[in-house]
This record gives structure tokens, sequence and C-alpha cells, in this order.
């Protein structure tokens, strides 16, 4: 099926995507994404490697929900949630140059 010139090819060019994938990742770790919920009032900002680095709480909201504690923690659970799903889009969107045309389950191979 392959020569020994073309399944020792193959093997480079998987040897330099899995690098380059590893490089993407390592990018990915360090690229923030942000999410925020009740009209900005709660901001999140996370790694694509889902590193929560801060959490806004707006002092209305504070002043607000002095009184509605299940509502101030829906609202940054909510936050989270978003950045997570930013996070999760950057990261597909970025990685998933890596695996076009590849067969189903094969760009597991490079993880």
């Amino acid at each position: 099926m392959f020569g020994k010139a073309g399944l020792g090819g193959l093997m480079q060019q998987a040897q330099k995507m899995q690098e380059n994938m590893k490089k993407a990742q390592a990018e990915l770790a360090q690229t923030e994404v942000s999410g925020e919920a009740g009209n900005g009032l709660v901001k999140v900002v996370m790694t694509c490697n889902h590193v929560v680095k801060s959490l806004e709480i707006s002092p209305d909201l504070i002043a607000e929900a002095a009184d509605d504690k299940e509502m101030l923690e829906d609202l940054v659970l909510a936050a989270i949630n978003a950045a997570s799903d930013a996070a999760e889009a950057t990261t597909n969107q970025r990685m998933g140059a890596f695996t076009q045309g590849l067969p189903p389950g094969f760009g597991d191979f490079f993880k």
C-alpha cells in the first residue's frame, strides 16, 4: 500500500501535525475569552483550558442582591458557563483545522 519512502513521508507529516497541534494547544492555554450574565453585571474571563482568570461583579448587583444570594449565584454560574462555551468554540475552531478531512476518529490519534 505504501512504499518505504511514502510511509516515512506520511509519518513525518503526522509528526509535524502533532507538533503544530501541541503548539496550538499551548497558545490556547494563554488565550483568554470572556462571558457575562445579567446584561454585564457579572463578567468572567478564563483561558481556553478553563482556568478562570477574573470574576467581576458590579457593585450595583451586590447592593441589589444583598437579600437574594441565589440570584447572585445563578448569575455567576451563567457567566462562567458563557465563558466556558466561548472557550470551547475558540478551541474547536482552532483545533478543527488539524482534523479537517480526516476520517472519523482519526483525529484522536494526534491528541
